[in-house]
């Protein structure tokens, strides 16, 4: 396998407040990890800068506005509760989007199997009408309508197995059957959403896991709902909302996954990208706030997309 990592160089130029979960720490954590000599194997590129114009392909124009409005020239600015932007925020969303449209791009094209790309701000939690829950703009979602968009890619799946719900991205295309969005997170849990009974138009699947509950119950729920349900929907192009917040040190949740369950979560992906889709898939980093736990979340997850097996450390049962 080819697997593309693109990474971000500029996202410290997104601050938030001191002691705030989603910091510049987080990349740096899973770039020390992707340093190992395990993953040689990578093709490295730094992310470009995107068009941010793009964010009205799945927001309304408020919500640039409402980011704009806030941005102050110094300092730190606040959307809501949790959510903030600085100065340059913006500067870091462009090439958040940008390395994503890239790894779609070398992924579609065929320079690479797969691509992770790590970034920040996180984007799943965003709406079609408001920015919320640490994210400024739905990256994800722009990626998905320019993949359709640039390269004909007619039916985009969307797994998100972040451990909060990606409201943003349900809200963005839940009336789309050209769009699939599949979700396995913590319930109940912010945002509050998520729910079994959420379809959509048949296109959204939502696997709610309980508190306390690990790996068994996380590998139930994919084999029983969602690996069939992306199976059926045969897509041209797998996009994942990789969070890595599920990890059992994970200060913001209560599940208990260790990195053997991304290993084998990503690896069930996979086959259904080789059985679908020629394995086009491409990954862009969510949420993670313990930065051990999330190192060992990234390093199974791309170990998986780089050669298919689980590194010795992720062995566990």
């Amino acid at each position: 396998m080819t697997t593309l990592l693109i990474s971000q160089t500029n996202g410290a130029a997104h601050l938030t407040p001191k002691g705030h979960a989603e910091r510049q720490e987080r990349l740096e954590a899973a770039a020390k990890a992707l340093s190992h000599p395990r993953f040689a194997g990578l093709a490295r590129e730094a992310a470009p800068a995107g068009d941010l114009e793009l964010a009205e392909l799945v927001h309304s124009p408020k919500v640039m506005d409402t980011i704009r409005d806030i941005r102050p020239a110094e300092g730190i600015g606040q959307i809501d509760a949790d959510t903030f932007v600085s100065g340059k925020s913006l500067d870091a969303s462009a090439t958040a989007l940008g390395g994503v449209l890239r790894a779609v791009e070398g992924v579609v094209l065929g320079e690479a199997d797969n691509a992770f790309v790590l970034s920040r701000p996180p984007g799943h939690h965003a709406e079609r009408e408001r920015s919320m829950g640490f994210c400024l703009v739905n990256t994800i979602a722009i990626a998905a309508r320019q993949a359709q968009r640039l390269y004909g890619a007619e039916r985009i799946a969307i797994i998100d197995f972040d451990v909060h719900h990606g409201n943003g991205t349900q809200d963005i295309f839940a009336d789309d059957p050209s769009v699939f969005y599949a979700s396995s997170h913590q319930m109940p849990l912010y945002p509050w959403t998520g729910a079994p009974h959420e379809t959509g138009v048949g296109n959204i699947v939502n696997a709610a896991l309980d508190a306390g509950t690990g790996g068994a119950e996380m590998r139930a729920a994919y084999k029983e709902r969602i690996l069939p349900a992306l199976d059926n929907f045969a897509p041209d192009l797998i996009l994942v909302s990789a969070g890595f917040d599920a990890e059992r040190r994970d200060p913001l949740a209560q599940l208990e996954w260790v990195g053997s369950d991304y290993a084998w979560l990503t690896g069930k992906l996979m086959d259904i990208a080789a059985k679908r889709c020629s394995n086009r898939m491409v990954s862009m980093l969510e949420g993670g706030y313990d930065l051990g736990g999330l190192a060992s979340g990234v390093s199974a997850h791309v170990g998986m997309l780089l050669t298919g097996e689980a590194g010795p450390e992720h062995n566990e049962h």
